[in-house]
């Protein structure tokens, strides 16, 4: 199994993105993270949903992004708005859950978010 990351782009300072992370398989409790990377810097967090629906934000992604999942598609979203140029990162998803009798647990490749002014 695998996830794979998409969405990036190149947007400008103010403007949205939506991120998705699907995961490969059929999986179910589905939970995720993303996490974001600047070059030389510390991979930070920024959002994740339980299973159970409940969602958690560093304090720079609260009331800009938004995490959700849709179990029917494997798949966790990160809706972004509002987007600065300190945002620019790699975003890198993590995706768990139970397949079978098996916990899951992948990480998707990321996907570069550039904001210019």
């Amino acid at each position: 199994g695998s996830a794979a990351g998409s969405g990036g782009g190149l947007v400008q300072v103010g403007e949205s993105l939506k991120l998705s992370c699907t995961a490969s398989g059929n999986i179910v409790s589905l939970n995720g993270i993303w996490y974001r990377q600047v070059s030389g810097r510390q991979r930070e967090f920024v959002a994740g949903i339980t299973a159970g629906g409940n969602t958690n934000y560093e304090e720079f992604a609260k009331g800009r992004f938004t995490i959700s999942r849709d179990n029917a598609k494997n798949t966790v979203y990160l809706q972004m708005n509002n987007l600065k140029v300190e945002d620019t990162a790699v975003y890198i998803c993590n995706v768990a859950g139970i397949s079978g009798r098996s916990h899951v647990e992948y990480w998707g490749k990321g996907t570069l978010v550039t904001v210019s002014s």
